[in-house]
């Protein structure tokens, strides 16, 4: 986090604004947009797992952790998502998307670093073509709700619940990594196009059908612009 933060800090003293116009203005901090996102994160993949498991091809298993365990890995793995939404989305959503869309648009540069997003999990073990175009999917939605509410809160709010309710809560996957100290002991069995896979339910084809939903949501709820370019 201080990687990514320090620096814009510094560039905002450099350039003289507010560092709240790079995506995250602390007014906002944990606010309404932040508790929104973690809402439409944990109902995305609910959505996408039940839809899979609608074909047959999804089990919840059985409980896998028992007495305090349970909450001991659920908090360690909800502080542990919250940093990757916040380091993820401001890496690449926060100063770069700022200033690149200064010079050369906001959808040029949106599309530009949602790529970037897409290769920066390549390396992950399992994940696949289809995983990682899903990946730069998701990354442009997060770039809409930019574009609607003017700043990453919802955008953090989502990443940080949707990779918790896939690692933790459902116990599957996530961009092809299975977590330790899951809940369930949840199970795929089926077509790899339908379940994901090694990947996991962003290798599946009806995470491109809830991202297409979200946006059709999204964009009717959050119908104007609030990013400010200069």
């Amino acid at each position: 986090m201080v990687a990514v933060l320090v620096p814009a800090a510094v560039m905002a003293l450099v350039e003289k604004r507010p560092f709240g116009v790079y995506g995250l203005p602390g007014r906002q901090a944990f606010g309404k947009l932040f508790w929104a996102g973690m809402a439409w994160g944990i109902a995305a993949i609910s959505l996408l797992v039940f839809a899979i498991g609608g074909f047959g091809d999804f089990s919840l298993g059985t409980v896998a952790l028992h007495g305090t365990r349970i909450l001991k890995f659920a908090m360690f793995w909800g502080g542990f998502f919250l940093v990757v939404g916040f380091f993820e989305e401001f890496l690449l959503r926060g100063y770069s998307q700022f200033t690149l869309a200064t010079g050369m648009g906001f959808w040029p540069a949106a599309v530009l670093l949602s790529v970037v997003f897409a290769v920066m999990h390549a390396g992950n073990p399992g994940e696949t073509f289809i995983g990682l175009v899903a990946v730069a999917a998701i990354g442009l939605f997060f770039c809409l709700t930019l574009r609607r509410t003017g700043s990453l809160w919802f955008a953090v709010g989502f990443h940080a619940s949707f990779d918790w309710g896939e690692s933790y809560l459902y116990s599957v996957p996530d961009s092809g990594t299975l977590a330790t100290g899951h809940f369930l002991n949840s199970s795929f069995h089926g077509s790899r196009w339908l379940t994901g896979g090694s990947v996991g339910p962003e290798g599946s084809v009806f995470v491109f059908v809830v991202i297409a939903l979200l946006w059709v949501v999204f964009d009717r709820v959050y119908p104007k612009a609030s990013y400010a370019i200069d």
